[in-house]
């Protein structure tokens, strides 16, 4: 299955808060860094709707 996949991520650091939502949610998308707050994966790997999802589920909002 080819996945095409056109979304640009981001994590806003200075607002993360390391909850780990987002992992829980898309984790094939996000982990937590050694500093403790989230960062993309590199190429994300999970459904569309799955990281739209985690994005919607911040909550503080650091995931662009």
């Amino acid at each position: 299955m080819v996945r095409l996949f056109f979304m640009k991520i981001t994590v806003n650091k200075k607002k993360c808060i390391g909850c780990g939502t987002c992992v829980v949610i898309a984790p094939k998308t996000f982990k937590l860094a050694d500093d403790g707050k989230a960062e993309v994966i590199d190429p994300p790997n999970d459904e569309e709707k799955t990281i739209k999802e985690a994005v919607d589920s911040c909550p503080v909002q650091a995931i662009e």
